[in-house]
């Protein structure tokens, strides 16, 4: 497959997914949007992958190029049926091109947690083969809160309802990251915007014990990325 990847911060990127699109001889062109780059052409993709950012799917006057990327994922996704992963804001941005609505948390999310498969997505493909209580990073202070219409919840946390959305056959999308690297903590909290909401969920050190429990849960992120890339790639075959 060739995939096109948007990314919304350099080193907000498809992490441990690089390494099995590299095993399986997959290829994609990422692109840079808050650096400027311009969205290409969707023909001769195969799917669209979208990650996370600082910014919020509201924020269009300060990130104009917010419009384009829904109108192309809505493009992509609806008009298309083309092949759909989004993490984050990905996921985030999902939901809102398709007609949904995505609001601040009630109570952001920051740090190693638990999310649980809803009946939906412990009984369908996406999530096949992951545990039906599972951790992975969460560093969040927006979500969806309402779902688009014709939108399933395939995973869900007591202070997120949509942890985990499908949308038709082949679009898929998460809050929660299980991209992560051994490098990933220390990237990621060099961002202003999840630095300060970082230390407001955990304290001045927040980056140090972040770091040590990702560590701590490395393997178990990667394994569950490693099954949901599966997963996704069964999907992408489906009409």
């Amino acid at each position: 497959m060739k995939l096109l990847v948007l990314q919304h911060a350099d080193v907000e990127h498809p992490g441990i997914f690089r390494q099995f699109l590299r095993e399986d001889g997959h290829t994609y062109d990422a692109i840079e949007l808050d650096a400027g780059e311009t969205l290409p052409p969707l023909d001769g993709y195969d799917g669209l992958w979208v990650f996370g950012g600082p910014m919020d799917v509201w924020q269009e006057e300060a990130h104009p190029w917010l419009i384009d990327e829904k109108a192309l994922i809505k493009d992509a996704v609806e008009g298309r049926g083309m092949p759909y992963l989004g993490l984050c804001l990905g996921h985030q941005l999902l939901a809102e091109a398709l007609g949904g609505k995505v609001g601040p948390s009630t109570t952001p999310e920051i740090g190693v947690l638990d999310v649980m498969l809803t009946e939906e997505g412990a009984s369908g493909i996406f999530m096949d083969g992951v545990p039906e209580v599972f951790p992975c990073l969460q560093w969040h202070s927006a979500e969806i809160t309402e779902l688009p219409p014709g939108g399933q919840v395939l995973a869900t946390s007591p202070a997120c309802v949509v942890q985990a959305l499908k949308w038709g056959p082949r679009a898929y999308s998460a809050q929660f990251h299980v991209e992560a690297e051994p490098d990933t903590v220390t990237n990621w909290s060099a961002i202003p915007e999840y630095a300060d909401a970082l230390e407001q969920a955990m304290g001045a050190d927040g980056a140090a014990t972040l770091a040590r429990d990702v560590d701590a849960n490395m393997a178990a992120f990667n394994a569950t990325a490693e099954r949901l890339y599966i997963n996704w790639l069964q999907t992408s075959a489906q009409a």
